[in-house]
């Protein structure tokens, strides 16, 4: 089964919610594990959402957005004050940093960087479909999307399904049936139209009121609601999450500022999951996904530009333990990319290749090859994962 939902006031983000059988019998075996992926569009700032503060490099290169409160991860790395939720997850060995990674992309456009890090391919739009929906794919996993439109991220050539209903009230009973007489040769995929059409919508339903009633409903009222979906046996195991406005160029600021309320809203979302899934978090992970990060230094609008290298922040029970995981390249001038941009020492497609390979139990390399088009990744599922 697959569900999905985006419906949020104005720019604040989109949900995305799927779950699916699985003819992978050893993942049967396993049980329900969920896979959440958080895109943060805009290029997160990996150096302010997890300073380096090993040396004075990071605050001479920014002495006006500088975080001068910090969360203390290890000797080296620290965590930025608004993400305090994810940092108790932290101490509950619950939450983990991949530090100094990025998808192979250094051309600095939003455009071009979105694609990739959702296509999961090398060129930008050579692709039309996505690293998680062709993943599925390989995990055996089908289903019906209910989204308009459906994310790259999650399209695949096995997957195109998508009903959405657009108008209000429901469509009629003898349009319904019609729905449901097309999935008659796939008999998982019409008992997933009848669970749609009899639960999910209403609660969808009770999205769109709680919206015209309250404006304050977002990403962060709907996750936890998703959270809660995905806790069910039978609900959803896969979510995607958006949240935009990470493009810093003026005024980022450091423990406050724009960047700062991006990753509070970020640590409300990691909160909230935490809230809804309940003993489910415990098989349970959470990644984000962003384009590039920032550059090392301040510019003059006390903003950073389109940078390189950044972080993946994880959480949930399915994570090895807590780490900054990383083969840090230095913040000197001379270890830079380009001079100006942190460095990247760890493809991001080998986390999210591991992470599929941990929660649908699907081989590592089988991944790579058809997920990722053969690209050269390094399997990092026992590092990071537990298996």
């Amino acid at each position: 089964m697959k569900i999905s939902r985006r419906h949020f006031i104005g720019s604040s983000g989109s949900l995305f919610l799927m779950g699916s059988p699985s003819t992978n019998v050893r993942a049967q075996s396993l049980g329900k594990r969920n896979l959440i992926v958080i895109s943060l569009k805009g290029g997160m700032d990996g150096l302010a959402a997890v300073p380096y503060l090993g040396d004075d490099s990071l605050r001479k290169a920014r002495p006006n957005i500088q975080v001068n409160t910090k969360l203390k991860l290890t000797s080296e790395f620290y965590l930025h004050p608004k993400l305090s939720s994810i940092y108790q997850l932290w101490k509950e060995n619950k939450a983990s940093v991949i530090h100094a990674t990025s998808i192979p992309y250094t051309g600095r456009s939003h455009f071009e960087g979105q694609n990739l890090m959702e296509t999961g391919g090398d060129s930008p739009f050579e692709y039309g479909t996505g690293w998680l929906g062709r993943g599925i794919d390989v995990a055996g996993l089908e289903g019906l999307a209910i989204s308009l439109p459906m994310p790259i991220l999650l399209r695949s050539n096995q997957n195109p399904d998508n009903f959405y209903p657009t108008t209000r009230p429901l469509p009629s009973d003898d349009k319904l049936d019609m729905i449901l007489a097309s999935y008659s040769d796939a008999p998982l995929l019409s008992q997933t139209m009848k669970k749609v059409i009899n639960r999910p919508i209403n609660l969808m339903e009770g999205i769109v009121a709680g919206q015209n009633k309250n404006k304050s409903a977002d990403t962060e009222t709907l996750t936890h609601i998703a959270g809660e979906e995905l806790s069910r046996n039978d609900g959803p195991r896969i979510a995607v999450l958006e949240i935009v406005g990470f493009d810093t160029h003026a005024s980022q600021g450091g423990e406050d500022g724009q960047h700062a309320d991006k990753l509070g809203s970020l640590d409300r979302v990691f909160s909230n999951l935490k809230k809804g899934l309940g003993d489910a978090f415990d098989n349970t992970l959470i990644l984000t996904l962003t384009e590039f990060g920032r550059t090392i230094e301040q510019n003059g609008g006390y903003g950073t530009e389109h940078g390189y290298g950044s972080a993946i922040i994880a959480a949930g029970g399915l994570l090895k333990k807590a780490q900054v995981y990383t083969d840090w390249p230095g913040l000197k001038k001379k270890d830079l990319f380009e001079g100006r941009d942190l460095n990247v020492t760890l493809d991001a497609r080998s986390v999210y290749c591991a992470a599929m390979a941990a929660c649908f139990d699907t081989d590592f390399e089988k991944l790579r090859r058809e997920a990722f088009f053969g690209a050269n990744l390094k399997d990092v599922t026992t590092d990071l994962f537990n298996v």
